[in-house]
């Protein structure tokens, strides 16, 4: 797979439609030409292909002579577009202990992005550098003032929205917007066609507590992370999974579309799912069985609204699937549904 094939967060999107509009456009005109639409941008959950995002935020750039367009959008957004990953961040003991939670899981809302801790680029004493790279190439412009400014944002937001000490910054481009833009939104001097974008802050950042955090929403938020994606790859089954799991029953479980919702073609998909180890069926399977179990044991919903539910057509595909499954029909497995033990090995 194409580093531009990797998938990125719809969030990322998020606040492109007023900013457009502002400028004069239509905004959600402009993100359907794309194939986007408004509602699935502010859910939150879908995902796209890094190029088609990284295409839109050039291309509207030069389309409504937004120059600053990477950074205006940085600044609309708050610690909470990364999901779990904000509560594991806002809630941790120190600044550092942030930062090795965005190094370590950042992949989650983006495997094209990632975050580490640096020397000074400059080898200033009692400086340090945070790194911020994407995995293509040729790397957008805009793509990168926007990753930089959310992480600037995100350390002010986490230093209690005031200034973290930040000494300047890098970036490896030529400026897009006059260098006061910059100056203004970093509130720090930049400097630019540096070999990478990094943040220059001092060394004792990393020790700074983060205050106001809970201990236990931080080990929750962890723990999610590390149990759904501690493998450290590209998540592409658990992708798949998580738009079936949202979709099942709207429709009949199909390769194309949720390759479309990925802007990948359908066979790249089934190339990443096989390197995974697994198939698209395998993994609408595994989806239809997970829920299956749950909706039987836990509510009382009928066996044909089970079935809708789970996208098959009647109510004996789902009885069929049960006893698969479970070696059980379903109206026995609702009974003894209270004395199941380890249900997640059941599922496994």
């Amino acid at each position: 797979m194409r580093d531009t094939d990797l998938p990125i967060r719809c969030s990322t999107l998020r606040g492109l439609s007023a900013l457009f509009t502002e400028s004069g456009g239509s905004g959600p005109e402009l993100l359907a030409a794309y194939g986007f639409d408004e509602a699935s941008i502010a859910e939150g959950e879908s995902f796209v292909s890094l190029r088609l995002a990284v295409r839109v935020l050039e291309e509207a750039a030069d389309r409504f002579a937004l120059p600053d367009l990477g950074l205006r959008l940085a600044a609309q957004e708050d610690l909470h577009v990364l999901g779990p990953l904000a509560i594991a961040m806002e809630n941790s003991r120190t600044i550092g202990e942030a930062v090795e939670y965005a190094s370590r899981y950042l992949f989650v809302y983006s495997p094209a992005l990632s975050l580490e801790e640096t020397d000074d680029p400059l080898g200033i004493p009692g400086v340090a550098g945070l790194r911020y790279a994407g995995t293509t190439v040729n790397a957008s412009p805009q793509a990168i003032d926007y990753g930089i400014g959310i992480v600037h944002r995100v350390l002010k937001l986490i230093s209690g929205d005031t200034p973290y000490g930040l000494r300047s910054v890098l970036l490896p481009h030529a400026p897009l917007a006059p260098e006061s833009s910059y100056r203004e939104y970093f509130g720090a001097a930049v400097r630019f066609d540096a070999p990478s974008a990094v943040l220059r802050v001092p060394g004792h950042l990393f020790s700074t507590p983060v205050s106001g955090g809970s201990d236990l929403l931080r080990d929750i938020a962890v723990d999610h992370l590390e149990t759904h994606f501690g493998h450290q790859h590209v998540p592409m089954a658990g992708l798949v999974a998580a738009i079936l799991d949202e979709h099942l029953g709207s429709r009949d479980p199909d390769l194309s579309a949720v390759a479309r919702l990925l802007s990948l073609h359908p066979r790249s998909l089934q190339r990443c799912l096989s390197r995974e180890g697994t198939t698209f069926s395998g993994v609408v399977d595994r989806v239809r069985k997970s829920k299956a179990l749950d909706l039987i044991t836990t509510t009382d919903l009928s066996f044909s609204q089970i079935a809708t539910r789970l996208g098959m057509h009647e109510q004996s595909s789902l009885t069929r699937a049960v006893r698969r499954w479970f070696g059980s029909s379903p109206s026995r497995l609702r009974r003894e549904g209270q004395q199941l033990e380890g249900r997640s090995a059941l599922i496994d």
